[in-house]
């Protein structure tokens, strides 16, 4: 059976629509617990991506903007706002080394991409390659490679530069599914720094505040919004008088937006992210966050990613890390020293895991990120809560009840 339609006989109907009525519902990833069921609304979206992309991502009538991701991460939804200024976009979903490690960057040539954004995770996984592109791809028309999914470590901006192009603003960002845009990151007028995120977004009143709500720099502490933005959800669905929504975000300081970022704003008003704020590890009553394990870890070339989660051990906390090695090495004594060494050096002695343990996989959500409590919660025995959320909920099992952690 066949159909045939004249669009030219179509009637299309539009009704104006308020700023503040509802748009979609956005589920975030499932790393701090079960999936959030967030409404936002269509006038807070639409002039958080216009700032975004119009000003931070210096998207045009003409702009080329490529985003690697998937059609299930928020970072879609921000893709797609690109054809409010009359930009072509362009996504890629699948492997980004098949069918040889260079795909993307083929793509981003042949087709004249001005944006380019890709994962921090990526990134390092092309370091950790050794792959040059820059003796092979000109990029001649690419600005800014964007840089999310988590921190973008020092050594990744060397790589970049060395190994990518040397003339492209580099952007890490960081904000989520709770606002479906940035809270920090790059803009293509501000000098980059290595290690560091350029800035808050337009609009974004960012502050770093300790425990008792007082304002930092060059301290760590948390990210906070201190006035409301754009892009703030309508509500929860189904969450009876928002005590959901309420809890998630205003539960720490009254009437401030608390993200749950651990995070250090810089001399030069630049910022960065050490995780997130309730995996941070407390050994000894130490504050350390788990990013600045993984920089150092990720330099090891045996190592291909690692995770890292506190362990309730003796009335105190303990430094556990798992990790992943490429197929040609295994965790002998000889290559834990060289990692305790690394973290011991290029952090602090008090880094240093107690225990490190090699496992065949990484639990991870469905939007690519790494699930550090679900993996806290398993070996504590507690139930998790976001096992729906995850990717590949089935190495779990890997973690449960292992003989190291038991001594």
């Amino acid at each position: 059976m066949q159909f045939k339609i004249n669009i030219h006989q179509m009637k299309y109907f539009f009704e104006p629509l308020n700023l503040s009525d509802p748009l979609y519902i956005m589920f975030s990833s499932g790393t701090t617990g079960k999936p959030k069921c967030i409404v936002h609304s269509n006038g807070g979206v639409l002039l958080k991506h216009l700032v975004e992309m119009g000003l931070h991502a210096n998207a045009k009538t003409g702009s080329k903007v490529f985003y690697f991701t998937t059609c299930g991460w928020m970072m879609w939804n921000w893709l797609v706002s690109g054809l409010l200024l009359k930009s072509t976009i362009y996504l890629y979903d699948g492997s980004p080394f098949f069918p040889n490690p260079e795909i993307l960057w083929e793509f981003v040539d042949s087709e004249k991409i001005n944006f380019m954004g890709v994962s921090a995770k990526y990134i390092d996984a092309l370091s950790k390659e050794n792959i040059n592109i820059i003796d092979k791809y000109k990029l001649k028309n690419l600005e800014s490679i964007g840089s999310t999914g988590s921190p973008l470590i020092h050594e990744s901006f060397d790589y970049i530069y060395s190994y990518i192009k040397k003339d492209v603003s580099v952007a890490s960002l960081s904000g989520g599914t709770d606002i479906v845009g940035c809270f920090i990151g790059g803009n293509p007028m501000s000098v980059v720094r290595r290690g560091e995120i350029q800035g808050p977004i337009l609009g974004m009143d960012v502050h770093v505040y300790d425990d008792n709500a007082k304002s930092l720099k060059n301290k760590k502490g948390e990210l906070v919004c201190v006035n409301s933005f754009p892009s703030m959800p309508l509500y929860f669905w189904k969450d009876n008088n928002n005590e959901k929504y309420h809890d998630a975000y205003f539960n720490k300081y009254k009437n401030v937006w608390c993200h749950g970022d651990y995070i250090l704003k810089t001399e030069n008003n630049g910022f960065i992210i050490f995780g997130r704020s309730d995996a941070t590890l407390n050994p000894g009553g130490v504050r350390i966050g788990t990013a600045e394990i993984y920089r150092q870890v990720e330099q090891i070339e045996e190592v291909l990613e690692g995770l890292v989660v506190g362990q309730i051990w003796k009335g105190d906390s303990r430094v556990i890390l798992f990790v992943r090695l490429n197929e040609n090495s295994n965790l002998t004594k000889e290559l834990i020293d060289q990692i305790k060494t690394k973290i011991k050096t290029g952090a602090s002695p008090r880094h240093v895991p107690a225990k490190i343990v090699a496992v065949q996989d990484i639990p991870r959500t469905k939007s690519g990120k790494i699930a550090e409590l679900a993996v806290r919660d398993i070996i504590h025995d507690k139930q998790i809560n976001n096992i729906t959320a995850l990717a590949n909920p089935e190495c779990l099992d890997e973690y449960k009840n292992i003989k190291e952690l038991n001594t």
